[in-house]
C-alpha cells in the first residue's frame, strides 16, 4: 500500500509540475499610447522598434532603434545594444511581434514596457511620427 501511495505522489506531483511550466507568466507590462508616450519621455527608457528595417524606416517614434525580432540574432544584438539596468520599451506594427520581443527580453532581466496595439496605435493616436 505504501508503493502505491508514493507512486500516486510522484505521478501527482510529474502531473502538477507539466501544468506549471505551460503556464508561464508575462513578465513585462503592456501600455496605451498615451502610457507609453509618458513613459518613454524619461531619458533613461531605452526605445525600441523591433520591426524590420524597411517598416522602420517608412516611420518610426523618435529616439528609437531598430532590432527586427524575427531576425535570429535578436537576443544577441539586443544584449549588444540595450543596458539591462535600464527600462527597454518597445513597439512593433501592431502587438503581436513586440509581445514576442517583450518575452525574450524579459526572461533575460530586462524591465520591459510594451505598446498594446502597436506603431498603428501610436500613428492612429496623431503622435509624432519620425521619417
Amino acid at each position: 500500500m505504501l508503493k502505491a501511495n508514493q507512486l500516486l505522489v510522484g505521478i501527482l506531483l510529474f502531473l502538477s509540475s507539466l501544468f506549471s511550466c505551460q503556464q508561464q507568466k508575462e513578465d513585462f507590462k503592456s501600455m496605451n499610447v498615451d502610457e507609453f508616450d509618458t513613459y518613454i519621455q524619461d531619458e533613461n527608457v531605452q526605445r525600441l522598434d523591433v520591426r524590420t528595417l524597411a517598416e522602420y524606416s517608412e516611420g518610426h517614434i523618435a529616439k528609437t532603434i531598430n532590432i527586427n525580432v524575427l531576425d535570429d540574432s535578436f537576443a544577441t544584438m539586443a544584449d549588444s545594444l540595450l543596458q539591462k539596468d535600464k527600462p527597454v520599451a518597445l513597439y512593433c506594427r501592431s502587438g503581436k511581434r513586440s509581445r514576442k520581443a517583450a518575452k525574450i527580453l524579459s526572461k533575460k532581466g530586462y524591465k520591459v514596457f510594451d505598446l498594446y496595439n502597436g506603431f498603428n496605435a501610436w500613428k492612429d493616436a496623431g503622435k509624432n511620427i519620425e521619417q
